[in-house]
């Protein structure tokens, strides 16, 4: 003899709550909120900088650079007069980096430079880059 599965049957009333439940837009979290306020930042402070580092790693080094260079994000953010500091990597050149970093002014970048994480980063580079540019760049419209 087989056994029939119980046969579940559904009210209008909690069919019509599933509905509902699923056709409202969802709320943003908090984590979302508040990296959406950081991308919403149109006009930066009179004396503010932008900073952009390209890096090139040498040829097998790539996996120590991105370390490196990973290490230094989380402090660097932490930096008075730090308004951005982001790390990319190419999506077509897997040994190229760029930092876009933002600062309050020149002297809060000098200040950085100044730091124990940043120190111990100059010390490193020569090992793992091929080359390395930088430019400063202010805002203006």
């Amino acid at each position: 003899m087989l056994r029939q599965a119980p046969l579940v049957v559904q009210s209008r009333a909690m069919a019509s709550r599933k509905q509902t439940k699923s056709s409202r837009p969802r709320k943003k979290s908090k984590s979302t909120r508040r990296s959406s306020a950081k991308l919403k930042i149109s006009k930066l402070p009179k004396d503010a900088v932008v900073l952009i580092v390209m890096l090139h790693a040498r040829p097998g080094q790539e996996p120590l650079l991105q370390a490196e260079l990973t290490a230094l994000v989380r402090p660097t953010r932490k930096e008075e007069g730090c308004l951005a500091y982001d790390l990319h990597r190419s999506a077509d050149a897997p040994g190229d980096f760029l930092f876009y970093e933002v600062w309050a002014s020149r002297d809060a970048h000098t200040a950085h430079t100044r730091t124990d994480h940043f120190r111990r980063w100059n010390a490193r580079k020569d090992t793992l880059l091929s080359s390395r540019e930088s430019t400063f760049w202010k805002q203006i419209a």
